[in-house]
């Protein structure tokens, strides 16, 4: 969530991020916005103005008590019910327009930091850098939804007969494969200083609101009506929560946690070559990996942790290129972000398998996420996010990448988590 101050502060500022991502009519909400705030800061001087005459008065009636002079006394108590009922009547309608300002701030999206380049779709986002050769496939390779059939690895049918499509089963090879990833996704993190987290997949609408989810994705997410419950669309969620409001000691900073979940969520369904197979699902695996720290080291965390996405990928011998998102192509709650894809030979495509993401304070700001400077100053700190590696199209490279006649070589480094070299 945008601070107020920043608002007030550096309208034109805000006004010009918010056109960057292409949020329409950018300074009309802002200036109703700021009206918005003006006369809530107008009741609230006039509340405190009336609350400042009525403590007044208080002490005046017992100096008037004190010395015999009952009547003006009481026309001090008759002004004071008067001035009880104004300052209520002053607090609700103050209420009432801190809940306004509340939903406005929660529609507005984060401001793109300055490198973001301009631009309306992911054809206009900016190629940071690219790795890897893109293998040569013997005629007749196929596509991974062929291979999974092939060799029998998952099941999609029986996903739509158990709960619907997008939910697929993994068995047999392809269940070891997707196990071995998520250890394999672990052990690097834990390698790379991130401490384990095992959080809850339903959270509460606060932790929905927390990270941004909500009020802008509320229809992309799973909800447990009876409850009020959300299932996770990203374990960002809830592992940032951990923190909410806390003041975390400088000492603890920067935090760095990781974390293995299923996600859910349900834009996906639309048919088309794009959706096919494991190109997009409403539940799938992912290991995230979150870090909060001061502002002044955001930026740099953020580019270790492209590195380290980077590095997995290396590991795993899959070409990738780093995107940086345009404006009209980033996340509401981010201001900058490297997407990383990965080449599907077989499709012929690039296919996004990670983003890397600094929300600076926004969702700090939501949070009440804060440290003390060595000042003793409250400040917000800033949350990062990035996925090391959501599971599905890192599956399908793989599958597709590293297919033979024969079988489907399997990259080294899973060799000691699967037991096994080849899908045969």
């Amino acid at each position: 969530m945008l601070q107020l101050t920043v608002l007030r502060e550096q309208t034109e500022h805000v006004i010009a991020g918010l056109s960057k991502k292409n949020y329409k009519n950018a300074a009309e909400e802002v200036a109703a916005l700021l009206e918005l705030d003006q006369r809530r800061r107008q009741v609230q001087n006039e509340h405190d103005e009336l609350q400042s005459r009525a403590n007044s008065l208080s002490k005046e009636i017992g100096m008037l008590m004190k010395n015999g002079e009952r009547d003006k006394a009481e026309a001090c108590k008759a002004e004071t019910s008067e001035l009880k009922l104004k300052t209520k009547a002053l607090a609700e309608q103050q209420s009432t327009l801190e809940e306004e300002i509340q939903q406005a701030l929660y529609k507005l999206p984060n401001l793109p930091h300055t490198s973001v380049p301009v631009g309306r779709t992911a054809e206009d986002n900016e190629v940071v850098l690219q790795h890897g050769e893109i293998p040569q496939l013997h005629e007749g390779a196929q596509p991974h939804w062929d291979l999974i059939q092939k060799y029998d690895i998952i099941d999609f049918e029986l996903g739509n007969k158990i709960t619907g499509a997008g939910f697929p089963v993994y068995k047999k090879q392809g269940a070891r494969l997707q196990r071995a990833l998520i250890n394999f996704f672990l052990d690097e993190a834990m390698k790379a200083g991130y401490t384990e987290i095992q959080p809850p997949i339903l959270v509460n609408e606060a932790s929905g609101f927390g990270t941004g989810q909500l009020p802008d994705k509320e229809g992309q997410m799973y909800h447990a009506t009876e409850d009020n419950y959300y299932l996770i669309p990203t374990a960002e969620v809830p592992i940032t929560n951990i923190y909410r409001d806390v003041i975390v000691p400088t000492e603890q900073l920067p935090i760095k946690n990781t974390g293995h979940t299923p996600c859910f969520r349900r834009e996906a369904g639309s048919w088309g070559a794009d959706v096919r197979g494991l190109n997009r699902l409403h539940q799938f695996d992912k290991v995230e990996i979150v870090q909060i720290t001061t502002p002044e080291k955001s930026y740099e965390a953020l580019e270790e942790m492209s590195s380290y996405i980077q590095g997995l990928l290396q590991k795993l011998e899959l070409p990738y290129r780093v995107l940086r998102l345009c404006g009209g192509d980033m996340g509401f709650t981010s201001a900058l972000t490297y997407d990383m894809e990965v080449y599907s030979t077989a499709q012929s495509r690039w296919l996004e398998v990670s983003s890397a993401s600094n929300f600076e304070t926004y969702q700090a700001n939501r949070l009440k996420l804060r440290y003390k400077t060595e000042s003793g100053k409250t400040q917000l700190l800033h949350t990062l996010n990035g996925s090391a590696l959501a599971l599905p199209r890192i599956v399908a490279a793989i599958l597709e990448n590293n297919q033979t006649p024969d079988g489907i070589n399997m990259p080294k480094v899973l060799h000691p988590y699967l037991g096994f070299e080849k899908i045969s």
